[in-house]
């Protein structure tokens, strides 16, 4: 045997499998991986989808995004105590009075118009935005507790005190002592797009901390669910994921791949109230400004445009013939304007009902949502470019926002302003032949929630806001403080009877004009 000559035969065919190889990865790394048509080119719609050596891009990684947000979101949980009302009308008789011969003094007679509303416990999440304890939640998640508390992911349970909400975008802020804390860092939602993969991260369920994975389905969704508590100043525009969230998810985080804060978890889309598809989150370019104004004034300064719109489905809605008749183009992209509000920011700088807003600050606006989006990041004063068709021609033209009532300022308002009325507290001698420990007198309603909400009258005595006893202005102001709805009773002089009444949107604006269709 021919042991020189067979080595021999061994080395060369390693050598030309060896350079085989080699050529032939070559050749797929420079071929293999973009795709091209019959004519050999990439279409447009897949630049970006490729690394710049051609290969596709590589899988991504979850782990460091998810161990930077879980020290970050908390669980939070909540007490509402027991409350004793009243029917909102006059004294009741014992209906058994007669047969047993009770007189006016009747014991048992406040038992037949009053009702106990049992306890309640509910749990939510929330996002550490400050290493000085500042969290941010929804605003349905606190809303009407008693008590707050917060259990962090290290097991450390405390208790959280409710700084402000604000109803119309469902965003509060809570504050727990101490500090170095970790917290997330802000993204950018304007960022977002759709197909990004984004996790979800909160206590769904009470259980520990729960990550889950999905893509941004589509961006700008108007559910209409905030109008349920700020009917005139709702504000959505919600990012869509298909990220399971459910029930105890609510305030968490939707962090990008970076493990950047880009949305508050907010609401599913469900028939059976569990995850069945579509979560939706706050972009946190709309939390920002929230959170911001609520630490610094107490409540959202919100700017307006002063224009009224209808919705897309309203546009759908119309014939071709009233299309015709209100000026509106067929193909309207964009926000068509119905009409402008006197006074309003929209009408100083020149805006007109049939133009068509398409564009803020160089962003395309696609309808409504967009816009209230974006709106919604502006305080009264500040200026934005609105670029707008007229006539089938392109225009561009600054707009300084105005506050609710037209003024460019912005206010510092509490929650007793905000109900309309003048407060004073009852004097110890009329609470004395009144029969009571002491009050708030109402009186002097004007514009505000008291008139907007109730059939309240003047000289009405507060006696107690859910259940506990109020006998000065200042414990009404700290028993209102960061809630959102309560029910307060009390008494008119001279007559009898308990009387409850409603009182709800606390932190948002109390009133605005508009309608239906739309207003911003």
């Amino acid at each position: 045997m021919n042991w020189k000559g067979i080595l021999t035969t061994v080395l060369v065919s390693a050598a030309t499998a060896v350079v085989s190889v080699g050529l032939y990865s070559k050749y797929e790394q420079k071929n293999s991986y973009v795709w091209k048509d019959s004519q050999g080119k990439v279409p447009v719609n897949y630049a970006g989808f490729f690394n710049k050596d051609g290969s596709p891009a590589e899988p991504v990684d979850f782990e460091t995004a998810a161990s930077t947000a879980i020290p970050a979101v908390v669980h939070i949980k909540t007490v509402t105590n027991p409350r004793q009302v009243s029917n909102n009308l006059p004294r009741q008789r014992n209906p058994f009075a007669e047969l047993f011969g009770l007189g006016d003094d009747d014991p048992f007679g406040d038992f037949f118009r009053q009702r106990t509303i049992p306890g309640q416990q509910a749990s939510g999440s929330g996002v550490f935005i400050s290493e000085d304890g500042y969290i941010v939640t929804n605003n349905h998640v606190i809303d009407g507790a008693d008590e707050v508390n917060v259990t962090l992911s290290n097991k450390k349970s405390m208790k959280a005190k409710v700084v402000a909400a604000d109803p119309s975008t469902d965003i509060a802020v809570l504050k727990v002592e101490g500090h170095g804390y970790p917290y997330l860092l802000y993204g950018n939602s304007d960022d977002v797009h759709i197909g990004q993969w984004v996790l979800a991260v909160g206590y769904p369920f009470t259980l520990e901390t729960t990550v889950t994975a999905g893509i941004v389905s589509a961006k700008s969704r108007a559910l209409g669910i905030n109008s349920r508590k700020a009917a005139n100043t709702a504000v959505e525009s919600f990012i869509q994921t298909d990220a399971a969230v459910n029930p105890g998810n609510s305030g968490g985080a939707l962090i990008n791949p970076k493990g950047e804060l880009i949305g508050i978890n907010s609401a599913i889309a469900s028939p059976t109230g569990s995850f069945a598809g579509y979560s939706f989150a706050i972009p946190v370019n709309i939390v920002k400004k929230v959170v911001n104004d609520l630490i610094a004034y107490g409540s959202v300064q919100r700017g307006y445009l002063g224009i009224e719109y209808p919705n897309e489905q309203q546009l759908d809605e119309l014939t071709p013939e009233q299309r015709k008749q209100q000026g509106i183009l067929d193909d309207v992209n964009g926000v068509y304007i119905s009409a402008v509000t006197k006074g309003g920011a929209a009408e100083a700088a020149g805006l007109q009902k049939g133009d068509v807003i398409t564009k803020m600050d160089g962003s395309t606006i696609s309808g409504g949502a967009d816009l209230q989006g974006m709106i919604a990041r502006f305080k009264p004063g500040e200026k934005v470019t609105i670029t707008y068709k007229r006539n089938g021609s392109e225009h561009s033209v600054d707009v300084v926002l105005k506050n609710k009532i037209g003024t460019e300022d912005v206010t510092v308002s509490t929650v007793l302003d905000k109900l309309g009325a003048q407060l004073t507290t009852l004097d110890e001698k009329k609470a004395k032949q009144l029969g009571v420990k002491g009050g708030v007198v109402v009186s002097g309603i004007s514009r505000g929630i008291i008139s907007d909400q109730t059939m309240m009258k003047n000289n009405f005595v507060i006696l107690r806001v859910d259940g506990k006893d109020i006998t000065t202005v200042d414990q009404l102001k700290n028993a209102l403080a960061g809630k959102s709805s309560v029910n307060v009773e009390g008494i008119y002089p001279g007559y009898e009877g308990v009387y409850q009444y409603g009182l709800n949107d606390l932190n948002g604006a109390s009133s605005q004009g508009g309608d239906d269709d739309g207003g911003q």
